[in-house]
C-alpha cells in the first residue's frame, strides 16, 4: 500500500512539471546591439539563484550567441532531436549556476515543411524540456521579421529589451504595435537597458507606456531597468556572466531586482512548450 502511494505521489509530481507549470517566455527586441542576450543569461542565473531551474532556448535562428557570450559550444540542437534519435536531455548544455541551454540551430526552420503527424511526435519529445525548468526562456533574434515575431506571437509572455536611444525606442514601439495590430494577448514587459541612471531608466519607460496607451491602446509593464556599467564589457571579454564576476555591482544588483519582480508576478495561465512550438510553427508557414 505504501508503496503505491508512493509511486502516486511520483506521478503527480512528474505531471505537475509537464506544461502547465513551466513559464514560457520569451526575451526579444526591436533592435540589435541593445544587450537582449546578455540581458537574458544574467537574468536566468538570478532566476536561478532563486531556485528556479531554468532553461535557455537561443533561438537567434543560425546564431548562436549564447554560446558566445558564455564561451560554451553546444554540440547538439534541436535539429538534432528533429533529425536523429537524440532526446531533449542530450542536446542540453550546462551552463553557469545549473542554468541549461539549448541552441535552436536551423530546427524550427526544419519543421515548418514535415507533415503534421511528423511535427506532433517531435514536438511531443520537445515538451519534455519542460520536467527540467521551471521557467523557459525563448531568446530571439532582433527585429520584425516572420521568424521573431512567430516567437513572439506564440508565447504569452514577452520580455522586449530596449535601450533610451531614441532608434530602439522607435523600433521597440515598432515591435509593441505588431504585436497589437495581430490582436494577440500577449504580456508585454519592458526592461530598459543601458540607462545613464535610474531616473532616465524610468523616463524611458514613461516615454513608450504613454506612447502605448495613447497611440494603441494597451498597457505595457515595467519589468525594470539596468543601468550602463563598465562590469559589463569586463565581463563579456572574460566570457562569465557579470552577475557572478561582479556580484556586487549596480548592474548585478539591477538584474536581480528584475528577477525578483518577475518572480513574484502571480501567472495563473500557463503555456505548454509543446503548443508553443505548435503554434510558432503555425505562424513560420
Amino acid at each position: 500500500m505504501n508503496d503505491q502511494a508512493m509511486k502516486l505521489r511520483e506521478l503527480i509530481n512528474n505531471k505537475s512539471k509537464l506544461g502547465n507549470d513551466t513559464r514560457i517566455v520569451c526575451v526579444t527586441s526591436g533592435k540589435g546591439g541593445v544587450g537582449k542576450t546578455n540581458f537574458t543569461i544574467n537574468f536566468a542565473i538570478a532566476l536561478s539563484n532563486m531556485n528556479k531551474r531554468v532553461v535557455i532556448i537561443d533561438a537567434d535562428l543560425g546564431l548562436a550567441n549564447v554560446d558566445v557570450v558564455l564561451g560554451t559550444f553546444s554540440k547538439y540542437t534541436l535539429l538534432d532531436v528533429i533529425k536523429t534519435d537524440r532526446s531533449v536531455k542530450e542536446i542540453m548544455t550546462d551552463g553557469p549556476n545549473g542554468i541549461k541551454i539549448i541552441s535552436g540551430g536551423s530546427g524550427i526552420l526544419d519543421l515548418v515543411d514535415l507533415p503534421q503527424a511528423h511535427i506532433d511526435r517531435i514536438v511531443e519529445k520537445i515538451e519534455e524540456i519542460c520536467q527540467y525548468a521551471d521557467i523557459i526562456l525563448i531568446d530571439t533574434g532582433a527585429g520584425l521579421s516572420k521568424s521573431v515575431m512567430s516567437f513572439v506571437l506564440a508565447s504569452q509572455e514577452t520580455i522586449i529589451v530596449a535601450t533610451p536611444e531614441p532608434t530602439s525606442m522607435t523600433d521597440a514601439y515598432a515591435m509593441i504595435k505588431t504585436i497589437s495590430n495581430t490582436g494577440n494577448s500577449t504580456n508585454i514587459k519592458v526592461v530598459i537597458n543601458r540607462a545613464e541612471t535610474p531616473n532616465e531608466g524610468s523616463v524611458t519607460f514613461e516615454k513608450l507606456e504613454k506612447a502605448c496607451e495613447k497611440f494603441l491602446g494597451i498597457k505595457i509593464k515595467k519589468l525594470g531597468f539596468v543601468v550602463e556599467d563598465y562590469h559589463v564589457s569586463k565581463a563579456v571579454k572574460l566570457q562569465n556572466p557579470f552577475i557572478l564576476q561582479f556580484p556586487k555591482s549596480n548592474i548585478s544588483k539591477n538584474i536581480i531586482s528584475i528577477a525578483n519582480k518577475f518572480s513574484g508576478e502571480s501567472h495563473k495561465q500557463r503555456t505548454e512548450l509543446g503548443g508553443f512550438f505548435n503554434k510558432v510553427i503555425r505562424l513560420f508557414r
